[in-house]
């Protein structure tokens, strides 16, 4: 059972049951051209508040190390010497020692989509003036959409140049998001547009996350499925 921390602001009652950190694995399938990209990952994600009407979100992956191929008959009959000369990329050479290899880091911010007024803080540094809206159940109530969930934005930063602005909703267990903004620098990679979905199920965090990247259009990226471990 999972009890809503203290302090916890009316309006993110709707994405409460992502507070915590999760952590499991998940599958990396991607489509380049011809070829296809497959491999397993570990993946930790953390969600938190600040008393602020947003949650705090960070997301830390890492490459599983490859089960070493089976030795032919040849291979068995070649020194070692000879194996350890053949041509590996540096990749190859920390995927076989044994340990985790970091892979990709994002953090962000997730919110129910609302007009901010007086009572919010900000631009910049500015406090708000008056009351802060939405601070009890009956009021958070009212920005219900017509499907019956909630309209909520999340904007996610990556650290190879890429930020992202998802709109969407939260319906009950289930969070379905698109991108309505990629901005990317000069050097960063080709990335067009996303999809991702989030759910509770049998108390795991299943996600799946849709790219179109690399002049490829929008196709299956990854999945995964977390635990609760905080």
């Amino acid at each position: 059972m999972f009890d809503l921390p203290v302090g916890l602001p009316s309006e993110l009652v709707p994405l409460s049951w992502l507070i915590g950190v999760w952590e499991g694995s998940g599958v990396l399938e991607y489509q380049i051209g011809d070829e296809s990209v497959s491999r397993t990952f570990g993946h930790r994600i953390s969600f938190s508040h600040d008393g602020l009407p947003h949650l705090n979100y960070s997301s830390y992956t890492w490459l599983e190390p490859e089960a070493p191929a089976a030795s032919s008959e040849t291979d068995a009959d070649v020194p070692a010497p000879a194996l350890s000369a053949s041509p590996t990329s540096s990749l190859s050479d920390e995927l076989l020692s044994g340990d985790k290899l970091p892979l990709v880091t994002e953090t962000g911010y997730w919110r129910l989509s609302r007009h901010q007024g007086d009572g919010d803080p900000g631009p910049g540094m500015l406090p708000g003036t008056g009351e802060r809206p939405f601070t009890s159940a009956a009021a958070v109530e009212t920005l219900r959409n017509r499907d019956g969930g909630f309209d909520i934005e999340v904007t996610l930063v990556h650290p190879g140049g890429v930020a992202e602005l998802y709109l969407g909703q939260v319906k009950g267990p289930r969070i379905d998001l698109a991108t309505d903004a990629v901005l990317r620098t000069g050097g960063a990679k080709p990335y067009a547009a996303a999809t991702r979905l989030y759910g509770l199920v049998d108390n795991h965090l299943l996600w799946a996350w849709d790219i179109a990247a690399l002049g490829q259009d929008l196709r299956t990226h990854s999945s995964g499925r977390l635990a609760r471990v905080e």
